[in-house]
């Protein structure tokens, strides 16, 4: 039977067995696989079947969901997927004798829920220039991380890690701008290179940044779904397609 592995970094929390047609993520208890991070929202995303094929729906969350560190709306499952919601990372497991009975019949699978759901359409059809084209373009392309505000007062929504170096701070040259009589003026600088990017403290203690609750002290390499305090302001890092 597949199944969803969930993960605390590299601590397995549970594995859930996808034994219903719908599958619900989310915050709140009700939900099947109940994710308990402030970053997700209370009905965050499911995981339902349709045929022999699995996929996962955002729900509209705050945050969004990702799917192999691109964000999706919609996505046919695959085995070994790796799903981030919040802090968390979920790990779907297909049923390898479910995958290789249905394998001849994927292409009719395929049509038909092209013809049911408008959704699973047009995921489906993003999803062809990325199978026709390879890898080795994906492969040459510098990684893109930003920041969704997910709690407190910012100048944007979402901010794009485009620079080297990208300051926050409550000075007016910061690009992420901190409220606040208190605020620090320059917290912390995040190093972007090829490889991800880092958060460096320029102050710490109480005004310093936290990432996952838990003060920096010293360069911290940032991670898909790592959330960042710092001055009453919570960010969630992500890593953009």
């Amino acid at each position: 039977m597949a199944k969803i592995v969930v993960k605390f970094k590299e601590a397995v929390l549970k594995e859930v067995p996808l034994d219903k047609e719908v599958i619900t993520i989310g915050r709140k208890t009700a939900n099947d696989i109940q994710v308990d991070n402030l970053a997700v929202s209370s009905s965050h995303a499911r995981v339902f079947k349709k045929g022999e094929q699995y996929y996962i729906e955002d729900l509209s969350s705050l945050n969004g969901t990702f799917v192999n560190g691109k964000k999706i709306q919609v996505h046919a499952l695959n085995d070994s997927d790796v799903i981030i919601v919040g802090k968390h990372t979920l790990i779907y497991q297909s049923d390898v004798q479910t995958a290789t009975k249905a394998a001849p019949k994927k292409r009719e699978s395929m049509d038909e829920t092209i013809l049911i759901d408008a959704k699973l359409k047009d995921e489906l059809l993003a999803k062809v220039p990325v199978a026709a084209g390879g890898k080795v373009e994906e492969e040459q392309k510098e990684i893109i991380g930003g920041f969704y505000v997910i709690e407190g007062h910012a100048d944007q929504k979402e901010y794009e890690l485009r620079d080297k170096i990208t300051t926050i701070g409550k000075e007016k040259t910061a690009a992420i701008r901190l409220k606040g009589m208190f605020a620090p003026k320059t917290a912390a600088s995040i190093s972007r290179k090829k490889t991800g990017y880092t958060i460096i403290p320029t102050v710490t203690g109480s005004k310093g940044p936290k990432v996952n609750g838990r003060e920096v002290e010293g360069r911290y390499d940032l991670q898909e779904g790592d959330v960042v305090e710092i001055s009453g302001l919570k960010l969630q890092f992500f890593i953009k397609e």
